[in-house]
């Protein structure tokens, strides 16, 4: 077993994380959906996630059963929510191919919708005990400083030096358990010590043979992303208000808010009245204008200007995508961040009149 290994594993029995709820078992529907939850989202913002969704689904078979309503309800806040789609498939595709049971190989894991090379990996271990090798976010940033490896991690030849590593590194002579441990302290390792930002360097197990310790470049590896300036979007939310209820959009199963409940929305320069009578049926009077609300997605910057009206008369066309329900009902369901801000600081407020109209 290489030195590096033995520190960790050293490492992690002293000072690793070891009450996370999903940490204690080898069940991998625990494990899986724990790993999908924790891709680019923090431990301490995953838990009180994981815990609903678990005493909600506790089996792949719930999963699959449940509509997909309720599962982006429950994700509803999380973001990025391709992943909440993602594990309905598969819950549905491990029902149909597999009668239920996990796949116990890297291979087999990865051809599942959502999960990559490393969440294969790292559920192969956790639940199976396989000797895998895991490259998340954390793992690449503590590659890059202890082997003093430049370049940003998202090119390929970059990742490929790091995937080296990781090979490498593997235990080889380990007893039981042991492989698993590894693999935890590497994550937990990135997450508590060697962290993006104010790494505690001089509490790592591996500071001494640290290139980037020991040649004062800890706050520059990672190489980080070349930096473009976000494309800066706009758009109208349509806040329509009937008898103090909110009418809300199911979008279209493709895109960014894929399955979500949101505002009609139309372009800048739009009329909203007349986009009103001609697509959904209904007669509107602008009521207030509100505040916009900027929104920042990985890739570009969105500012959404809410425009308040009120319905005078008709029903919206194809009643099956759209419902009437209180804005504080809305909360419960399958709503992007956005539009959950926009309803607790537009209707939610106690001083809030916006419901009167």
């Amino acid at each position: 077993m290489s030195f590096i290994a033995i520190q960790l594993i050293h490492w992690h029995k002293h000072y690793g994380r070891h009450h996370l709820p999903w940490q204690g078992n080898r069940d991998p529907y625990a494990i899986w959906l724990s790993e999908i939850m924790l891709q680019q989202t923090q431990v301490n913002t995953v838990i009180p996630y994981y815990v609903r969704f678990m005493r909600e689904f506790p089996t792949i078979s719930s999963l699959a059963q449940a509509p997909l309503d309720s599962v982006l309800a429950l994700w509803s806040g999380l973001g990025y929510y391709s992943r909440a789609r993602n594990l309905h498939q598969t819950a549905r595709i491990l029902m149909q191919e597999y009668q239920g049971q996990f796949p116990d190989t890297p291979a087999l894991i990865q051809r599942l919708p959502g999960i990559g090379r490393s969440t294969a990996a790292a559920i192969a271990v956790f639940a199976f005990g396989k000797r895998e090798a895991i490259l998340d976010g954390n793992v690449k940033r503590i590659f890059a400083r202890h082997f003093g490896i430049t370049g940003y991690p998202g090119e390929s030849k970059i990742q490929n030096q790091l995937w080296d590593k990781a090979e490498e590194l593997l235990p080889v002579n380990y007893r039981n358990g042991q492989i698993e441990t590894y693999t935890q302290a590497l994550m937990d390792l990135g997450a508590t010590v060697c962290t993006r930002h104010t790494p505690l360097c001089p509490t790592c197990p591996l500071q001494h043979s640290c290139i980037a310790y020991n040649e004062n470049r800890v706050d520059q590896l990672p190489t980080p992303k070349p930096r473009k300036p976000l494309p800066q979007k706009e758009t109208i939310f349509l806040l329509l208000m009937r008898q103090q209820n909110l009418l809300l959009e199911k979008r279209p199963a493709a895109g960014i808010w894929g399955e979500l409940w949101c505002p009609p929305e139309i372009s800048i320069g739009i009329d909203a009245a007349a986009y009103c009578r001609s697509h959904l049926g209904i007669e509107v009077q602008l009521s207030i204008t509100l505040p916009a609300l900027d929104h920042q997605f990985t890739h570009f910057k969105l500012r959404i200007y809410p425009q308040l009206l009120q319905v005078v008369s008709g029903t919206p066309v194809q009643l099956h995508k759209f419902v009437w329900i209180k804005p504080v009902d809305a909360l419960e369901q399958a709503i992007p961040t956005p539009v959950r801000k926009l309803l607790q600081q537009n209707f939610l407020a106690d001083d809030c009149t916006l419901l009167n109209i």
